[in-house]
């Protein structure tokens, strides 16, 4: 529940939990992930922090599991590491656009940069890669 399992192969084919997934729909399943939704029990759990300048936050427990074997392309690796990113900066910027009224790459201000981080942290836990 806690754990979206991203595995590319050889042939640069993906797997989103264990069922065939495509590069243009990765953002958006990585986002619609780590949204915190505590109403649906399928989603991962979800976590009330207290966090400065921001104040109590509710935050996901999701986490991001990326695996590829020793033949993923670099270009496919690549293209689904900046996917994986894409949607965590885009969770930050409608963060700091809520809090701030500022989008997250402008922000100067260290301490709210730091809020906005701890609120989204990015949780990518990356495999060795291996066969399969």
């Amino acid at each position: 529940r806690n754990i979206m399992n991203v595995m590319i192969n050889k042939y640069d084919k993906m797997l989103v939990n264990g069922k065939p997934g495509d590069i243009t729909t990765l953002k958006e399943m990585t986002k619609q992930f780590i949204t915190p939704n505590p109403n649906d029990e399928k989603a991962p759990e979800t976590e009330v922090k207290e966090i400065e300048l921001l104040g109590n936050v509710l935050m996901s427990k999701g986490v991001v599991s990326l695996k590829n074997d020793r033949g993923t392309s670099y270009l496919m690796y690549i293209s689904v590491q900046n996917e994986l990113a894409r949607a965590f900066n885009e969770m930050k910027d409608e963060m700091s656009m809520k809090y701030f009224g500022q989008h997250f790459a402008d922000l100067t201000d260290e301490d709210k940069i730091n809020a906005i981080n701890k609120a989204v942290p990015v949780r990518i836990s990356e495999a060795e890669p291996e066969e399969y």
